[in-house]
């Protein structure tokens, strides 16, 4: 079952686990929305600056350190998403109760091994 994701904090920089994150989503057959701070390419996903109205996200993964997540705070909850996703060095208690509040499910893990590992 595919799962829409939205990689929030992406980068164009092959050696990023964000880079990584968006092609081992894509060869599982999940469609990948990428966000990052400058436009680009990563294979076929572009990169994006903005906050595009998506519909049935089902995850979002951060790429981003816990400061720089706040500007994203209301975004991420208007994706009303089932997941989010904090990779290592992205925890952030503050945004994870807001997502409870939501009855979105915080989740501390590393994308690239629940791929991986079939959890995803």
């Amino acid at each position: 079952m595919s799962k829409k994701t939205v990689v929030l904090g992406a980068s164009e920089n092959p050696e990023r686990y964000s880079n990584l994150a968006v092609n081992r989503l894509r060869s599982y057959g999940h469609p990948v929305v990428a966000i990052g701070n400058r436009n680009g390419q990563i294979a076929d996903v572009p990169v994006i600056t903005g906050r595009p109205e998506e519909a049935g996200v089902d995850t979002v993964t951060l790429y981003l350190n816990p400061g720089l997540q706040q500007q994203y705070y209301d975004y991420i909850r208007s994706l009303h998403p089932r997941r989010i996703i904090f990779n290592p060095g992205t925890e952030n208690d503050e945004l994870a109760d807001l997502a409870r509040q939501d009855g979105i499910e915080p989740v501390e893990a590393c994308t690239l091994v629940l791929l991986s590992t079939g959890q995803y």
